[in-house]
């Protein structure tokens, strides 16, 4: 599975992909300099249970960690994938 980003001043969102093939993507929109809120994930048709999710969500983490930031997590999805991890909770927004 390969995770790209792609981001502006306004919103951005992350995309996996599976064989070259869009497997799902997580958008964000920004809420300030240092934090921005998830506000949905989308795993497309034929890829559902392989993960995609997780690892969407992971990256984003991941690029919060690397640069500071705060995740409002409002997609459902993503609120239950905090939920879960309590390992997130350092770039969780309080």
């Amino acid at each position: 599975m390969e995770i790209k980003q792609n981001n502006n001043e306004k919103n951005g969102f992350f995309e996996a992909y599976i064989d070259q093939g869009l497997a799902g993507r997580m958008s964000y929109t920004w809420a300030g300099s240092d934090k921005f809120i998830i506000d949905s994930t989308q795993v497309m048709e034929g890829f559902n249970g392989k993960g995609v999710g997780k690892e969407l969500l992971a990256a984003t983490v991941v690029y919060a960690r690397e640069n500071n930031f705060k995740i409002m997590p409002l997609c459902p999805f993503a609120k239950a994938g905090f939920d879960k991890n309590p390992d997130y909770n350092d770039v969780l927004l309080k």
